[in-house]
């Protein structure tokens, strides 16, 4: 300890004391973050010497390694974070330490004017940081050597409330500055190790020097991302995938970016090789983890990447952010939105040029993020983009589990058609029984078979892909089909209906219509079936069946929708019926029909609820099926 003559007694002003009051409890919500602050400016003192150094300084301990050192004494609850860098004199420490609105790093690199960009690694370019250690310590001792052979050693003492002690130091001091922190009561567990390397991995592992506490070193990972791409290998990369994620797995993609303008910044984002979230059930609110030189700033930040790309694991390192942002000062950085923005084109693009060149690859990431990546159909700045990597199942498909990009389907599109047509089911093998597939696959027209109920929303979101509109094979009439050539034989012809039958058949749309009743919009001859007797369609303008669905899911609407039921008058069970309405109007087999050809389609387009009455229906009429055709064989036999 000095004695008086020595010893500086310094007061700050009081509207310093003030402003280091709201900096210790206002500034930083998280105070584990001052082990942060002190790490950042002990890095920026020894990239200051290393910098001095290649200027030609001959610094004093010219032997000793440029680390920083942490030391705990949990007894006495203090810790000791020291550095061997360019260390302070005393109007070093007036100004910089002693003057909280003045930062030492700033005035470095003004100092430095042409040369600032060859410092580029320093940290702490604002002047609060170092008192953040007040949310933390009820005393700090600063004792600091400058790297000039012929300074003076010297000791700093506050509470962080009046003011400072400043004398000069007794007995031999080493080159740099440690910084010795006397805890608070309630902040003792920052002298325990173990807490401290916890911290020093989540905030400052990627600091350019050896961290050590206790002797161990800390910061084992470093941060590759800032490196040139062709000098970090493919070890590297799993290596610190591994540490960011935990993830035993290598990824499927490994993007490296490292731009300068318009916003200088770094990022390393990887896709990993499984979901690990599951839609609707667990949902993560992920983004890239945000540094600034190298100090971690958000963890998970949200702003850097869309929700639909969240599935992508990584960091983002700027040059261009001040350390001490807030998280509700990134929700408006205008910088951040520019790295965000080239983070998310250059995803995009490697992900594009994954899918061109390694198509069974893609398929492997689809699988497993796909669910995720639907949700970016509102982001129409990268609309081509995004629909160039949606996938699908569709009706050309004949192998398990294949999917199309809609860049092959327009491939595979007949000359002339401009839309592409999509048909919404529960699975495969639903859809290729919906009886509105059946002119598609006359005119050989292929259509997109779409599963989930996002699925419909997507398409119909974006709206159009390279001039071809999306349209729902439900809202598909003749006529827009009528201009193609069949592909496909349409079946044996039937002959046309008779005057008589054509008055019968009127007569039973009517019937039906009736039976039906408010259930149906309307009953009419359909033009786009052959092979089925009927079907159930949207009236023009209206929602598809699957956003009907949606619609009512959301609105708790468990109603079935008014829609048209279209009536083939050539196929075999239309004109029995036809025979049957003409021998008796009044039949009851002709309700029972009409009941089951409706329930059919409902069944078909998942708004059949109860399916009770309907299985009654069948067996009634298996049974009534079953004594005529026991009768048949008994009289053959005969």
């Amino acid at each position: 300890m000095s004695d008086s003559a020595k010893t500086r007694q310094r007061e700050f002003k009081a509207d310093i004391v003030k402003l280091l009051d709201i900096i210790t409890h206002s500034v930083y919500t998280n105070r584990e973050i001052f082990v942060r602050e002190l790490i950042s400016n002990a890095s920026d003192a020894l990239e200051k010497l290393r910098f001095e150094q290649s200027r030609g300084l001959a610094p004093a301990d010219p032997d000793l390694p440029l680390d920083i050192r942490i030391v705990t004494d949990k007894d006495n609850a203090v810790l000791t974070i020291t550095d061997t860098g360019i260390g302070m004199n005393e109007a070093d420490l007036v100004e910089n330490i002693g003057s909280i609105a003045h930062s030492g790093s700033e005035g470095f690199l003004k100092a430095l004017g042409d040369d600032a960009s060859k410092a580029s690694s320093i940290i702490g370019r604002f002047g609060v940081g170092f008192y953040s250690v007040f949310m933390a310590a009820r005393k700090v001792v600063l004792t600091s050597r400058a790297a000039d052979p012929s300074e003076q050693s010297w000791v700093w003492v506050s509470d962080g409330l009046g003011g400072y002690e400043l004398f000069p130091a007794e007995g031999e001091v080493p080159r740099g500055t440690a910084i010795e922190v006397h805890l608070k009561d309630d902040a003792k567990e920052f002298a325990d190790p173990d807490v401290l390397k916890d911290v020093i991995n989540r905030h400052s592992h990627f600091i350019a020097f050896p961290i050590l506490v206790d002797g161990e070193r800390v910061n084992t990972v470093p941060a590759i991302w800032r490196e040139p791409k062709s000098q970090v290998k493919s070890e590297q990369y799993k290596e610190f995938y591994t540490f960011l994620t935990h993830d035993p797995e290598d990824p499927l993609e490994t993007i490296h970016m490292n731009v300068d303008a318009p916003v200088q910044f770094s990022s390393l984002v990887f896709v990993p090789a499984k979901a690990d979230e599951h839609l609707g059930i667990q949902k993560l609110e992920r983004g890239l983890d945000l540094y600034v030189r190298r100090v971690l700033i958000a963890k998970d930040a949200k702003e850097l990447l869309p929700e639909y790309l969240r599935f992508c694991r990584g960091v983002v390192d700027s040059e261009d952010l001040p350390l001490n942002i807030s998280r509700e000062t990134l929700q408006e950085n205008a910088v951040l939105r520019r790295i965000a923005h080239a983070v998310t084109k250059e995803i995009l693009s490697r992900l594009r040029k994954k899918a061109k060149a390694d198509p069974d690859a893609y398929a492997a990431l689809w699988k497993e993020h796909g669910k995720i990546f639907k949700l970016g159909y509102s982001d129409f700045l990268n609309r081509e983009a995004y629909g160039e990597l949606l996938r699908f199942d569709a009706s050309s498909l004949d192998a398990p589990g294949r999917l199309t990009g809609l860049d092959d389907y327009i491939s595979r599109a007949r000359d002339g058609q401009k839309t592409v047509y999509y048909l919404s089911g529960p699975s495969r093998e639903a859809l290729e029984l919906n009886p509105l597939l059946e002119q598609f696959r006359r005119k050989g027209i292929e259509v997109l078979f779409l599963y989930e109920p996002v699925d419909e929303f997507v398409l119909e979101s974006i709206g159009s892909y390279k001039e071809f509109a999306f349209k729902s094979a439900e809202q598909a009439q003749a006529q827009d089909l009528a201009s193609f050539d069949d592909a496909a034989p349409a079946g044996p012809e039937t002959a046309p209906l008779t005057a008589e039958q054509k008055s019968g058949f009127e007569a039973l749309v009517a019937r039906i219509k009736e039976v039906l009743g408010p259930r149906v919009k309307d009953v009419r001859a359909t033009e786009r079936l052959k092979s089925s007797a009927s079907c159930l369609v949207s009236a023009d303008g209206q929602m598809s069946s699957q956003m009907q669905r949606l619609m009512r899911l959301m609105q708790k609407d468990e109603s079935v929708p008014e829609k048209i039921m279209e009536i083939n008058p050539d196929h075999p069970l239309i004109r029995n019926l036809l025979d049957i309405q003409a021998a008796d109007p009044a039949d009851p087999f002709i309700a029972q029909a009409a009941e089951q050809l409706y329930e059919s389609a409902l069944l078909l387009e998942g708004y059949l609820a109860d399916p009770h009455k309907m299985v009654a229906r069948v067996n009634a009429i298996l049974e009534q099926a079953s004594g005529w055709y026991a009768g048949l064989k008994k009289g053959g036999a005969a």
